[in-house]
């Protein structure tokens, strides 16, 4: 969000964000998302340039995380 204003001094008509995932749980910031691609529960994902401590990102989709107990 700290980039918004930015944008909009150098010349910007309009700014609008989007996101792929969204975890609605996990929001964190008053953020006005223009488009949402999917809404995914609370968990860690990998795939489709996602990834975890550099692996997973070259996955062709995207995979949520089961911890071995």
């Amino acid at each position: 969000a700290a980039y918004l204003p930015t944008l909009k001094a150098k010349g910007a008509k309009s700014v609008k964000v989007c996101t792929l995932l969204l975890k609605p749980e996990a929001v964190q910031h008053d953020l006005e998302l223009a488009y949402v691609g999917f809404e995914i529960p609370n968990e860690f994902v990998i795939g489709y340039g996602l990834d975890y401590n550099g692996r997973g990102r070259n996955l062709g989709a995207i995979y949520s995380i089961v911890a071995n107990k």
